[in-house]
């Protein structure tokens, strides 16, 4: 980046964070200093801010930089990571959300306690904290700060080594996206999330636009002819044996770690447990899926464009999204780029801040107490919980930058200690009646133990992908929990109460629109594949999509009848 082009970047990126601070604030002021205001946002998100918070949530730097260096470097195979997404968003939107919100539960583990035992809960907790503290709030800030130095060159800016600027980045981040989630609670983060949102969709189809006018000499359409008519194989979603993604993972722990992810992860599903009803809730998990459809053609496409543009002769796969905008994002634009680079990593951040606070006080610290603590004293505590939690994340996360196997090969590694037990735990936990709480505690037991031993001890034996790990896992753990509710049932079935919080009156179109998002995921697979653009559309193709959109419109139509009952 010129130097002078130094201070407008700077000055429109402190405009536009400040503007999502003041709406911030004053939308929630005043809102914050009672237990459900703080980390439920008074129980009144609407869809829009639900969907909002969710994306940012999800979506952050190391999507911006890994998914496009995927694209450039293989295929669009892993856009599977976000498109099949869609289907564990309608499952959390039609199942799970329906159960939770009826439960009134704050946290997850308050769920677990409710349906196992205090034991159970205090077990989850520790794996979400250990999670959280350890790999994921820290791996957030260090991939977000990557990014930034990446793309502005943050060291040579400041005259300093790269550790050092690394850790001046992490810090800054750090301490700006731990602002909202101290003092602004779940609210502020769902709107500051709402508003980055905006402008992340703006970058987002800004970005491969004027690449595809670069590539196209000034011409859009020219360019897309290009990435259609030339190295085609680089469209293909139906990833191979080698490829980031095989095909095949698709339906065995990807859906799984989806259901982990978007259905029982705490600081995913809280800003739903925070919804004004059902009817919103539902609106806004399922907008969330139909946003995960447009990744592909946000965060991967622009790596395609690269390869078009600079051939396959960077140094690095991860190059080819900052090369893209150092080139190609007009200088005016380099401010509002990078606060909204940064929005999404605050909203990732501060999500998990906020969420791991929320665990620390409501199912560690208030039932250490035993007795009724006050709003006011829960809300204090939060605070005090999330500087700790901030600043345990900065010591952490430079330290990412030694790992000998790389950032992604430690989140990988480390979220699948926990993430197929707690899935396990809660689907099993919801759909039956009489399985007691030790089964739960062997799944949890039992699943660290060989996750660990298949992935340190026995790792040159078990050669399988790590997704098909998890399904080999989540069918084991199911069934020991079957197998203990077959031979120590509960004496008393366990039965769901409804407390009555919320108005539970499902969205009309929610099951209409589920399907329609169910058939865009198999539009993408068709559209990026040998029947699609790869080598050309064949006739195949067309008669599938018209398949498709048949099946949609019988599908609304009987729906949206009169006599149909609302599910």
């Amino acid at each position: 980046m010129v130097a002078n082009n130094l201070f407008m970047t700077l000055a429109t990126c402190v405009f536009f964070m400040g503007l999502v601070a003041f709406v911030s604030y004053q939308k929630t002021k005043g809102e914050v200093s009672t237990r459900d205001g703080y980390f439920l946002a008074g129980r009144g998100l609407t869809g829009i801010f639900i969907a909002g918070s969710m994306l940012l949530t999800n979506l952050s730097a190391e999507q911006l930089i890994g998914l496009n260096g995927s694209a450039y470097g293989f295929n669009l195979s892993s856009m599977a990571w976000e498109v099949t997404a869609a289907f564990a968003t309608i499952c959390m939107a039609l199942i799970f959300l329906p159960k939770y919100l009826a439960g009134a539960f704050t946290t997850l583990p308050e769920f677990l306690n409710s349906r196992f035992d205090n034991d159970v809960r205090r077990m989850s907790v520790i794996l979400f904290m250990v999670g959280y503290g350890l790999v994921t709030i820290p791996s957030v800030l260090y991939s977000g700060s990557i990014a930034v130095l990446l793309l502005f060159d943050v060291p040579s800016l400041l005259n300093v080594s790269y550790s050092q600027g690394l850790v001046i980045t992490i810090v800054a981040i750090g301490c700006i996206g731990a602002l909202y989630a101290i003092f602004g609670g779940l609210k502020a983060v769902a709107v500051s999330d709402t508003l980055n949102g905006v402008g992340l969709l703006i970058i987002g189809i800004l970005v491969p636009v004027l690449g595809l006018a670069a590539l196209g000499d000034g011409s859009v359409g020219a360019g897309l002819a290009k990435i259609t008519g030339e190295h085609t194989e680089k469209l293909n979603a139906i990833g191979g044996p080698k490829d980031p993604t095989p095909f095949g993972t698709l339906f065995t722990g990807m859906i799984f770690a989806n259901l982990f992810y978007w259905c029982t992860n705490q600081y995913v599903i809280q800003r739903t447990l925070a919804a004004k009803n059902l009817a919103e809730g539902q609106k806004g998990v399922l907008f969330s899926g139909f946003f995960k459809i447009m990744v592909p053609f946000m965060m991967m496409i622009p790596g395609i464009i690269a390869f078009h543009l600079y051939g396959p002769g960077l140094a690095s796969i991860d190059q080819a999204y900052p090369r893209l905008i150092s080139d190609y994002l007009p200088a005016y634009l380099g401010g509002f780029f990078l606060a909204v680079l940064l929005g999404a990593v605050f909203s990732s951040f501060n999500s998990l801040l906020n969420s791991a606070a929320t665990l620390f006080c409501l199912d560690v610290y208030s039932p250490m107490k035993k007795r009724a603590l006050a709003d006011g004293e829960l809300v204090r505590v939060a605070k005090y919980a999330s500087i700790v939690i901030a600043l345990f994340s900065f010591i952490v996360a430079p330290l990412l930058q030694y790992a000998p196997d790389g950032l992604w090969q430690i989140i990988r590694i480390f979220t699948g200690f926990y993430n197929i037990p707690v899935v396990v735990i809660v689907i099993v936990g919801l759909f039956t009646t009489r399985v007691p709480a030790i089964g739960a505690k062997i799944v949890i037991v039992f699943h660290v133990i060989a996750y660990g031993l298949a992935k340190f001890v026995f790792d040159d034996v078990i050669t399988m992908h790590f997704l098909h790990l998890y399904g080999v896992l989540f069918v084991i753990e199911v069934a020991i929990m079957l197998v203990a509710g077959y031979l120590k049932p509960l004496e008393k079935p366990w039965t769901y109460v409804d407390q009555k919080l919320v108005d539970l009156t499902p969205w009309r179109f929610a099951y209409p629109v589920a399907f329609t998002l169910l058939s865009c995921v198999v539009f993408l697979y068709l559209l990026f594949s040998p029947v699609g653009l790869v080598n050309g559309v064949t006739s195949l193709f067309w008669l599938l999509l018209g398949a498709l959109f048949l099946a949609n419109v019988g599908f609304w139509v009987l729906r949206l009848r009169p006599s149909a009952a609302p599910a």
